[in-house]
């Protein structure tokens, strides 16, 4: 048979966010073997993956504009719960399928399917990671990700870090897998735009707090104020009553309406990437957009106005060269990147990064070709973590042993109309409860 009439590979990625879901699918997109998904195979050729996408309905689900902003193509996409996938997932032959998802997520995820596959001798390729950087909660969020037959570290770092982690419990550290984050691209920076653009890369909970939010808001106005030649942009993730991967509890937008700002400053929204194509410096706490930025070279500024903390993230820049307060920026400091600590981030600037996912493509293509691929076996068990491991089931509605519980949303049924209709309503009242009434009950409680 002609490699041109190969059946293509069926993909399916579970994500729980927007930027996870765009981090799922970019991530398939660049690992699975053969073309890129949204090509035409020429003669000969292997036809492109076939995606299909679903979204873990929940607190951060995203909306259609969300969606739109990510900008990428499934051939199908729509909501279900852990059991409803988990039915899918029972039933359609998929290749490969990538947990894009929280790592309690993950776990449920990996029990529940190790159920459900358990009479198959063929299943998909499990593939899992981290959709930026890790700063904490490493030890946990790696056990729970376990028993993935590929678990994704963004950077040489990260795979060192990740393997020693494993080690050092006695699981296994051979799925660790050495990427790059999926998401890096476009054009180098070439020079200074006209006007000259100053983005602030808001992140939507870190810092945490009214107090920190409003210095940080007010010091990006002044420095507009400051530079009137300028154009000063606030980069925000996503609009009121929206969810992202965090909850965001004091939006920008809401501090921002008291403010007098000058012309020169706006609130943008849209695809990171695209802003980047018009940013002259690129300023952030924490944001992954600082590597995407440092792998346009982009001059790029990790904040330490309010000090160098593992809570804030930052902590991870130290020793990147990029670390400076909006004092020094406002004097005319631009930082120098450090290349070193640059080529351990998987950033690529050294041309490397179109062989960063390499490894992963020839450890999938090797696993498909296999007769048959062993059981899932995640480190945590109900023997090794009894006191653990039945609570981040039961979140999802399964068991001990990953079956659903008795009353699971949707169990023995495809969601009809009303059902998706009080979902929504749901959802919302969950999103106006968390932006609106909880501030509202703590300053109340600090009276």
């Amino acid at each position: 048979m002609p490699p041109s009439t190969t059946k293509p590979p069926r993909i399916a990625v579970l994500a729980d966010s927007d930027t996870r879901w765009k981090w799922g699918a970019l991530t398939a997109n660049r690992v699975v073997p053969g073309p890129s998904m949204g090509t035409v195979p020429g003669e000969g050729a292997q036809a492109a993956p076939a995606l299909d996408g679903f979204l873990l309905r929940g607190r951060a689900t995203p909306t259609p504009r969300q969606l739109a902003e990510v900008g990428v193509r499934a051939d199908s996409l729509r909501e279900v719960t852990a059991v409803e996938f988990l039915r899918v997932m029972a039933r359609e032959p998929y290749d490969v399928l990538v947990l894009a998802l929280v790592g309690g997520g993950v776990q449920a995820m990996l029990h529940g399917l190790k159920r459900v596959w358990e009479d198959r001798r063929s299943r998909p390729v499990v593939v899992t990671g981290y959709v930026g950087v890790v700063y904490e909660k490493l030890a946990d969020g790696l056990l729970l990700r376990h028993g993935a037959d590929l678990v994704l570290a963004n950077s040489r770092q990260d795979a060192e870090r990740f393997r020693a982690v494993y080690d050092g419990v006695g699981a296994d550290s051979s799925a660790v897998t050495e990427v790059a984050l999926p998401f890096l691209g476009g054009q180098p920076y070439t020079g200074e735009h006209d006007p000259y653009t100053v983005v602030f890369a808001a992140q939507p909970s870190v810092p945490d707090n009214r107090k920190d939010r409003t210095y940080l808001l007010d010091r990006l106005v002044r420095h507009a104020r400051r530079h009137p030649e300028r154009e000063v942009l606030l980069k925000l993730r996503s609009r009121p009553g929206e969810h992202t991967t965090h909850i965001e509890e004091l939006p920008y937008q809401k501090l921002a309406q008291r403010l007098d700002p000058p012309p020169n400053f706006r609130l943008v929204y849209g695809n990171m990437g695209e802003v980047l194509d018009r940013t002259d410096l690129l300023v952030t706490v924490s944001s992954t957009a600082a590597l995407e930025s440092l792998h346009r070279r982009i001059p790029t500024v990790v904040l330490t106005d309010l000090g160098v903390r593992e809570v804030l993230g930052n902590h991870h820049f130290v020793g990147s060269g990029c670390l400076a307060s909006w004092d020094q920026l406002d004097a005319g400091h631009r930082p120098v990147p450090d290349e070193e600590w640059v080529a351990r981030q998987g950033v690529g600037v050294d041309g490397s990064y179109e062989t960063a996912f390499d490894a992963a493509r020839e450890r999938i293509a090797k696993l498909l070709a296999s007769d048959a691929l062993p059981p899932l076996t995640p480190y945590y068990t109900p023997a090794t973590a009894p006191g653990y491991l039945p609570g981040i089931l039961a979140r999802h509605h399964l068991g001990p042993d990953g079956t659903p519980l008795p009353g699971a949303p949707a169990h023995d049924r495809e969601p009809g109309p009303v059902r998706q209709i009080v979902r929504r309503a749901a959802r919302g009242a969950y999103r106006h409860g968390v932006q609106r009434v909880a501030p509202v009950i703590r300053r109340m409680g600090e009276l």
